[in-house]
């Protein structure tokens, strides 16, 4: 072993421990590892910076911002209120149901925006059902990292890999190649889920179900001809569960039932006074038949449209709005900012009306209207503004022109038509100039640690390809287990990808073994692509710890323990990895080269 193969040995066990401890951002840690690199020259810095100018770098941030336009114009949580509304009172077929969304969904966008969306969804179905939270969300989080190795872009890491194999001399991965194994993973896990996990689960009791306890805004909606709530009782009702809001009175012509009776039959015109948190009242705008009665106003349209904001503001003390109404105010005329719903100070008074509300101080505003505006209706009204909640609100007439966009890059770079880069950069710019996302919010969807990490991480493949650091670890690999056949070294591979991706990120370790796995590869003799294809697949093997974002956020809502995930997460771990080692040689036989 070379003093420079030392060297970087002894990086990658600095690696592992920065990575395990996560005392320094990842980012930073690759960024550090990077340096460490140059600095002595070990690795020439245009080596070394080649990965941040690679395909892969483009095709992932295009990809975020693919992502985002779908999340930001509502169509998953659509999907999820569709499934919470199939779900009925039913506690088994609700769980179903969203782990079924969450692995379909996820098998094409990031898992961790899908979680994200959906789990709000299942602590609402887990009120719903008097189910305990703790039993549906690691299932969720789960499945929707089971479905990581259906598609090319499924997860960063198939296409970080992907990136990495023509610098070995492979192709690249094809847009569905890994789905033969990805998909047998995908049915045996969620086979696993449904039956065997929920024996495993602990009973964590209900507290994450309860209800927020952040301000709650009262709004008022409309049924319109369209809506299918028309002809429904109360009683039977499931938008309330849904969208986690309460109705509190009922609006009929001149008559208002300020208690409605759960067998009252509501009808076209109607109007419901409810109450919800603001995500919950501005997630109402995408509810089908539903309108907010303070917004039935067109759409803005033009160059106007992206400045529209959602913003919480205050009632400051000796504000003009004090004992006044909106009526009186005429608010909405003189600030150009409608109010969709208000938040009482004073828990002892109800709010019937909006526009007969008399304001008090401390009573919250939920606002819509031009950002360039709000200051001055802060100034000229006595409001303090207190939190943008425009990320909140889906533009949901958007959705299924940013579905649509979506759908033709995946289609024109999962044929060839297109080089995959330039399908998804194709598709970034069109969600822009039809205003699906403004530029700013393309720009903040892109996860820059993640592509620093990635690009950083190519540098640290290539000084372990370059050094001979890869080839004699893979020598030390092939000497001690190549006598049980390559399908044991194979195995080998895939055990320390799978153990590397839980203190690192998936990337970090795909990109780490993978140098090491070819090399051993090409000393049997041996297509290098079965190892390559392995590493991937075990790499989405992160079900042991909650390290994982999408685990991360089930963790606290859950009040899951650490070896909960351990006592779960470890059958689902052996199985997939099982049935990685037994597949991956089916589809890519381990033949001989040269």
């Amino acid at each position: 072993m070379t003093l420079a193969a030392g060297y970087v040995l002894a990086l990658v066990l600095v690696a592992l421990v920065l990575f395990a401890i996560d005392a320094i951002r990842v980012d930073v840690v690759a960024l550090l590892l990077l340096l460490a690199l140059v600095i002595p020259g070990v690795l020439p810095a245009d080596k070394a910076l080649a990965g941040f100018g690679s395909n892969t770098i483009i095709t992932l941030a295009s990809l975020f911002i693919l992502t985002e336009g779908v999340q930001r114009t509502g169509l998953i949580e659509r999907i999820g209120l569709r499934l919470s509304s199939f779900g009925g009172a039913n506690p088994r077929g609700f769980v179903r149901l969203l782990l079924l969304a969450g692995t379909s969904i996820s098998a094409f966008l990031s898992n961790t925006v899908t979680a994200a969306v959906l789990v709000p969804l299942a602590i609402g179905g887990a009120r719903r059902t008097n189910t305990p939270a703790s039993k549906i969300l690691m299932p969720l989080a789960f499945a929707t990292i089971l479905s990581g190795g259906i598609s090319l872009i499924s997860t960063s890491t198939n296409l970080v890999v992907s990136g990495a194999m023509p610098g070995f001399g492979l192709a690249p991965l094809g847009f569905f190649e890994l789905a033969p194994v990805g998909l047998v993973l995908t049915v045996v896990g969620m086979l696993y889920l449904f039956f065997i996990a929920p024996r495993l689960i602990p009973d964590r009791g209900d507290e994450a179900a309860t209800e927020d306890p952040k301000r709650r805004f009262a709004a008022e909606i409309v049924l319109t001809p369209s809506s299918k709530l028309i002809g429904q009782t109360l009683a039977n009702l499931r938008l309330p569960e849904a969208l986690e809001i309460a109705i509190v009175g009922i609006r009929r012509g001149s008559r208002e039932l300020l208690r409605p009776r759960p067998k009252e039959r509501l009808k076209e015109g109607d109007e419901l006074v409810i109450e919800g948190g603001a995500a919950q009242i501005l997630s109402v705008k995408d509810f089908e038949g539903i309108d907010i009665k303070t917004d039935q106003r067109p759409e803005i349209s033009g160059q106007e449209a992206p400045a529209t904001r959602m913003v919480e503001a205050m009632v400051l003390p000796r504000s003009r709005m004090t004992d006044h109404t909106l009526r009186d105010l005429r608010f909405q005329e003189r600030s150009g900012f409608t109010v969709l719903g208000i938040h009482s100070a004073n828990e002892a008074r109800n709010i019937g009306n909006l526009s007969r509300w008399h304001f008090q101080t401390g009573d919250v505003v939920l606002l819509q209207g031009h950002v360039e505006d709000i200051d001055g209706t802060a100034e000229e009204f006595g409001l303090l503004p207190l939190e943008d909640r425009s990320g909140h609100h889906p533009r949901s007439r958007k959705a299924p022109l940013a579905a649509t966009i979506f759908l033709v890059a995946m289609v024109l770079g999962a044929t060839g038509v297109l080089a995959l880069p330039i399908a998804f950069l194709m598709g970034a710019v069109a969600l822009v100039l039809t205003r699906c996302l403004q530029p700013d919010e393309a720009y903040a969807a892109v996860d820059w640690r993640i592509l620093v990490l990635i690009g950083s991480m190519f540098a640290f493949g290539a000084a372990m390809q370059e050094s001979g650091a890869a080839s004699w670890l893979a020598g030390l690999v092939v000497q001690h287990v190549s006598p049980y056949g390559p399908h044991a070294v194979l195995a080998a591979f895939a055990l320390l990808t799978a153990v590397l991706t839980q203190p690192m990120s998936n990337q970090a370790a795909a990109l780490l073994v993978l140098p090491v796995a070819i090399q051993a590869a090409e000393r049997l003799g041996i297509d290098a692509r079965p190892f390559a294809i392995a590493v991937t697949l075990a790499a989405s093997c992160s079900f042991l710890t909650p390290l994982e974002p999408a685990c991360l956020l089930v963790w606290g809502p859950g009040r899951y323990r650490f070896f909960d995930f351990v006592r779960v997460g470890g059958p689902l771990t052996l199985m997939c990895l099982v049935l990685t080692i037994l597949l991956v040689p089916v589809f890519w036989p381990l033949i001989p080269v040269g």
